[in-house]
């Protein structure tokens, strides 16, 4: 049984609709829920879900809409009841966490004469607008919302520019400013190394791990995917935000993180590095690493670049010395990274109690950065890796809900969120996807992120162990066993707590690397061994 209900011009928060989305499906007797706003994707949604398309032709994405799948009359009223008293509790956390509501950006400012920063999240076709008022009101703006356009992410940034402002987005999720997380972030240290981004979990593994190595960050500045990727949008925002560090006197090293941008744009940045006359690391993933110069260092990976970048703000004076002293004078690793002697060792334990018919790498991923950077390592090692984040046709999977061969999926993709929660806020999804793969007798090993930080579930490791504990015994009822890998981004002052994280999945035997890249390479040696290879 069936009902939509729909509440004209009342916005509200992604992150407030997805947990009240997942709070209704936990009801008995609910069969399907989704609360959510309007947008052309959730209707169509809804449509190929079974509801009435008639009653959804005339919204718009500024309508809330609640639609509920349930087993009779009296469960969609007490459903119905729940959805907004849900929306009501989230607003209410809000208010009680000193924040004070208000009806427009001019009235936020006459309370707060002094901000410096709006955080924009309306629906894509308003957002522009909003982040015009707040630029041309003088403030920096972190702009969270999707579906902006190029036209206007170009514009905005030339206004952004020419006013000296910062416009990080849109779709831009995670920063840390003046030691303040803002949306999914880390707790960090602060320290002498400034981070500009163009990936969100790139910028939480880079700077997570560099408080792992004892430094910390000044500031750590998102930029939005396009900015560096499309040649029209210029790289305006990293461009700024590298000329902002290069004047800082508190910013003694500048890294540069983005997923493969256009030639000419990457190009720009290494040009601003340079000039910054500061040490500096990029890393752009996909694309291989440049040559080293004296006062630049050219990262191979996530991890690298915390490393050097830890180098350079210990004191090492140019690049080739960052290089050298990754260890220490005795020649141990200053880092207590795993050599990749250890990694073969572990690899050879877990791999021994393989059944012969377990052949498969399987990665299931909470992290769009963190899902490439271990895609694009296992493509070139195993020979072949289908996913939904492959650029090249024939090894997207025909459907990213069932794994083929060696598989690593990114979970928090569009096709797996429309009109869900993401699996960083909400990991029931991946827990579901770790039983399917534990049934699958060609599974040789399951390689997963954890997430930590603001934003994130309030327990990622404890919401998939039980999975993982189902999939585990299912391989050892077949006669095999099944090695899961797995790598925590955070820290320890995180709310969710780092060293907690890795205990309660080391307790259910998971094997737990010190960065996303070590745990793939460890996942890849397993499925090379399972398939009678070895490296």
């Amino acid at each position: 049984m069936k009902r939509i209900t729909v509440r004209k011009d009342s916005y509200y928060d992604s992150v407030f609709l997805m947990l009240a989305t997942r709070e209704l499906k936990k009801m008995q007797g609910v069969l399907e829920a989704v609360v959510a706003m309007a947008t052309p994707m959730n209707v169509d949604l809804l449509g190929d879900m079974g509801f009435d398309k008639s009653e959804l032709a005339a919204l718009t994405p500024n309508d809330l809409v609640v639609a509920i799948d349930a087993n009779d009359e009296k469960i969609l009223d007490a459903s119905l009841t729940e959805a907004f008293a849900a929306l009501k509790r989230k607003a209410a956390t809000s208010d009680e966490a000193g924040l004070v509501r208000t009806g427009s950006l001019s009235a936020a400012l006459k309370i707060d004469p002094k901000a410096m920063l709006a955080i924009i999240s309306v629906p894509g076709a308003y957002a522009a607008r909003e982040a015009r008022k707040a630029l041309e009101a003088g403030l920096h703006v972190m702009l969270f919302s999707d579906n902006v356009s190029l036209d206007d992410e170009i514009a905005l940034k030339k206004l952004a520019v020419s006013k000296g402002l910062l416009m990080m987005g849109p779709d831009c999720g995670t920063a840390i400013i003046n030691g303040k997380p803002l949306c999914f972030a880390n707790v960090v240290r602060r320290g002498p190394v400034g981070v500009v981004a163009a990936s969100g979990t790139g910028l939480q593994e880079v700077t997570s791990l560099l408080d792992h190595y004892g430094t910390g960050i000044t500031q750590a500045i998102g930029t939005g995917g396009r900015d560096l990727k499309n040649a029209a949008v210029g790289g305006r925002t990293s461009l700024l935000a590298i000329e902002a560090l290069a004047t800082d006197p508190a910013t003694k090293v500048i890294v540069v993180v983005s997923k493969p941008p256009a030639p000419e744009v990457a190009a720009k940045v290494v040009a601003a590095l340079k000039a910054s006359g500061k040490p500096a690391v990029a890393h752009f993933l996909g694309l291989p690493p440049g040559k080293d110069e004296p006062l630049l260092a050219y990262a191979s990976d996530l991890e690298e670049t915390a490393l050097l970048a830890a180098r350079f703000a210990e004191g090492d004076t140019n690049s080739f010395d960052a290089r050298a002293n990754l260890a220490d004078d005795s020649g141990n690793d200053r880092y207590n990274r795993p050599a990749p002697a250890q990694i073969r060792t572990i690899a050879d334990h877990e791999a021994r109690r393989l059944g012969p018919g377990q052949k498969y790498l399987r990665g299931l991923y909470t992290g769009g950065t963190l899902t490439d950077e271990s895609l694009f390592i296992a493509h070139r090692e195993l020979g072949g890796v289908f996913s939904n984040n492959q650029t090249d046709p024939a090894w997207v999977p025909a459907d990213p809900r069932v794994s083929t061969g060696h598989t690593i999926v990114d979970l928090g993709d569009d096709t797996f969120t429309a009109g869900k929660p993401h699996p960083m806020i909400d990991p029931a999804a991946r827990a579901e996807r770790i039983a399917q793969e534990g049934a699958d007798p060609e599974t040789a090993v399951i390689l997963l992120d954890v997430v930590l930080g603001h934003g994130s579930h309030a327990d990622p490791a404890g919401a998939c162990v039980e999975s993982v504990r189902k999939a585990r015994a299912l391989a050892e009822s077949r006669g095999g066993y099944l090695p899961v890998i797995a790598s925590v981004t955070g820290t320890y002052a995180d709310p969710q707590g780092y060293a907690a994280q890795v205990a309660t999945l080391e307790a259910e035997g998971v094997v737990v690397m010190p960065s996303n890249v070590r745990a793939a390479i460890l996942a890849i040696e397993i499925a090379k061994r399972a398939q009678g290879g070895r490296a």
